[in-house]
């Protein structure tokens, strides 16, 4: 799974995918009645594939890595245009189903059996895997949003974790004054985490049906979000280091950066990037906006749609109940990814895990908590893969010129709406 902002040339082939998003799918895959052919960049669905194939003789499933995700988008969005070469099966976030299945290119997968499964997924990821109340995808893992955070700095600096934003920003000012090396969190701008925050924070600036779409980023859950952010900017609290470069693994190495609010998948990513710091890290769940509340986020994660092309629907069908409900999600589970599949992660003594990188503690037990009370009415646009990859060129001028967060936002909705309407979306304003 990838985690990356969609880089510029993604965001400027969206215009032409679009363009296919609103003129239809053209073309079918040449029939393949006992084999699938599925792109995916996860590390652990050619081992489900196999798993699978053991079990059915005959059936032969090719998993091809096309590259990571938005080069994946990019790849299919070519072949669905071109009307051959597609394959049965792709791997989406959850960002990105809504503009494929928009278009016309995947299939409803609720008459294939697909409704049936709807009570075992977490409702965060079971609600995006859906447009407009049409199943478009199984989900495969999921994202659910944690505090993760140094308890040997917190300890060492004599501050305490906060459990409500306001608290956050209290704490970044007291980390900072302590040791001005240490920030409580990099940020330089990152559409993921924006929009996952917005969501805790009751913001839901995307809404719509079909080719209508509403953009409202000044709603109050954004404003309470960005307003709060904007301490954190204006008090130079936010280290301007750019997540996965050099320069951010050597802070979490050097103890520098405090916190990482993050989907689960960071558990692993922070192990890699500073295992020297064994022990020291803490899992938590996000602080809040009032006391006393549990409300979390999912960031990240997605699953696996069916093409509409493909001549092999229900042996697709099939295989993706056994990779993301059946013996195939284990797979992901041991990995150490987060499934979205609740009886995956209720196996006996997996929640009572212990976490030798997090001092042995159940880190299990809060991914879990996070995962039930992520939000389960939260939409984003049929082109969000193109609203990510122009953020920054509203938002994060937030970062580096002195304008406001909100200001900021606003502008990115206005950029929004016009690309929108451009494209022949019905854009209420």
């Amino acid at each position: 799974m990838t985690h990356r902002s969609p880089s510029r040339p993604v965001a400027a082939l969206a215009a032409a995918a679009l363009a296919v998003t609103l003129g239809g799918c053209a073309g079918a895959a040449a029939p393949r009645d006992d084999s699938l052919l599925v792109w995916s960049w996860d590390d652990q669905l050619p081992e489900v594939a196999e798993l699978y194939e053991e079990e059915h003789p005959g059936v032969e499933i090719e998993v091809v890595d096309v590259g990571t995700g938005d080069e994946q988008y990019t790849a299919l969005q070519n072949v669905i245009a071109a009307g051959s070469g597609s394959p049965d099966v792709a791997f989406l976030d959850a960002t990105a189903l809504p503009q494929f299945a928009l278009s016309g290119a995947l299939a409803d997968l609720g008459p294939l059996g697909a409704d049936a499964l709807s009570d075992e997924f977490a409702p965060g990821p079971w609600a995006a895997s859906q447009l407009d109340g049409t199943v478009y995808g199984l989900p495969w893992a999921s994202g659910p949003m944690v505090l993760f955070y140094n308890r040997a700095l917190f300890e060492r600096l004599g501050v305490a974790v906060p459990t409500t934003w306001t608290e956050y920003v209290s704490a970044a000012e007291q980390l900072h004054a302590a040791d001005p090396e240490v920030h409580i969190l990099n940020d330089v701008g990152n559409a993921g985490l924006a929009t996952s925050l917005i969501q805790q924070a009751g913001g839901r600036p995307f809404s719509g049906s079909g080719s209508e779409v509403a953009i409202d980023l000044a709603d109050p859950g954004t404003a309470r979000y960005a307003e709060n952010w904007q301490r954190l900017l204006d008090g130079g609290l936010l280290a301007p280091v750019a997540d996965w470069s050099d320069e951010w693994r050597r802070m979490l190495a050097a103890d520098r950066i405090a916190t990482l609010p993050a989907g689960s998948w960071m558990a692993s990513a922070l192990a890699q990037s500073a295992p020297d710091s064994a022990g020291e890290w803490r899992v938590a769940q996000l602080p809040q906006w009032e006391p006393g509340e549990s409300v979390a986020a999912e960031h990240g994660g997605g699953g696996f749609s069916v093409l509409e092309s493909s001549d092999s629907k229900e042996l697709a069908v099939d295989f993706l109940t056994f990779a993301t409900a059946g013996e195939g999600v284990d797979v992901l589970r041991d990995s150490g990814l987060w499934p979205a599949h609740r009886a995956a992660t209720e196996a006996p003594g997996f929640l009572d895990e212990p976490n030798e990188y997090f001092g042995g503690q159940a880190v299990n037990r809060e991914y879990a908590t996070a995962s039930e009370n992520a939000p389960d009415d939260v939409r984003f646009l049929p082109y969000q893969v193109y609203a990510a990859g122009v953020f920054n060129d509203s938002v994060g001028t937030a970062y580096t010129d002195g304008t406001t967060l909100q200001d900021g936002l606003l502008d990115w909705e206005a950029e929004l709406e016009e690309y929108g309407a451009e494209q022949g979306f019905t854009v209420q304003r």
